[in-house]
């Protein structure tokens, strides 16, 4: 059972805190992770659902590693982190089917709308987010939890934020904007330079991964011969 059907909202009274982490994770790698990690602390997160893309439609004509190669690395990249969930919500299709981020999150919100719904991304790709379909939506629909380098400016955010979904207060604290409906949160606590670029590159050359993936990670790119 995948992680998108298998967790429902607790009883009792308490309001799960989830985050949605979507990529290709080609493969995932200790980048991935940390920003997790660093996440699920400032955040106070339950549960990040890790969501490979089958057809990412910003990436159409990438060649990516087969969908079951990728997701079990991401199940084995979660694994030993409480909370890690890999998820199967953008599995390919029997027809060919390209998901798009605001599908996914109104899925998750159906299936779980008593959830604090987050959604992870790097600043890069939020500043691209006019291009991204339906995106208005998308803002309403859930915070966002944009991962930074240091020294990451929140004003850049504001740029491709429509002025109208700003919050009355437009409040702005150094690390978050309000908005309407929702937030935007900017997470600069995590610095790293690994590249899933970088690490099919070096396998490419047949030069080490060893500390870019998580080791057992390693051990299935290794045995898998993937990107050789």
């Amino acid at each position: 059972m995948t992680s998108h059907a298998a967790h429902k909202p607790s009883g009792g009274g308490h309001r799960r805190s989830v985050a949605l982490f979507g990529g290709t994770f080609d493969p995932v790698h200790a980048g991935h992770i940390a920003v997790a990690q660093a996440a699920q602390r400032r955040f106070h997160l339950d549960a990040i659902h890790f969501i490979p893309s089958s057809r990412p439609p910003h990436k159409p004509q990438q060649e990516l590693a087969p969908f079951m190669h990728r997701y079990a690395m991401v199940a084995l990249g979660c694994a030993g982190h409480p909370g890690f969930l890999p998820s199967l919500a953008e599995a390919p299709a029997a027809t060919p089917h390209v998901f798009y981020s605001i599908d996914t999150v109104r899925r998750f919100r159906r299936d779980h709308p008593d959830d604090h719904l987050y959604f992870i991304v790097g600043a890069d790709q939020f500043l691209e987010l006019p291009t991204w379909r339906n995106y208005e939506a998308l803002l309403d629909s859930c915070d966002f939890i944009i991962a930074s380098r240091p020294g990451f400016r929140l004003d850049a955010l504001r740029l491709v934020i429509p002025p109208e979904k700003l919050g009355r207060s437009a409040g702005q604290d150094g690390q978050k904007i309000v908005l309407r409906k929702s937030a935007v949160h900017l997470l600069t606590t995590v610095s790293s330079h690994v590249s899933s670029t970088e690490v099919r590159e070096r396998r490419a050359r047949k030069q080490t991964i060893h500390g870019l993936v998580p080791a057992l990670v390693e051990e299935y790119i290794v045995g898998q011969a993937l990107y050789r």
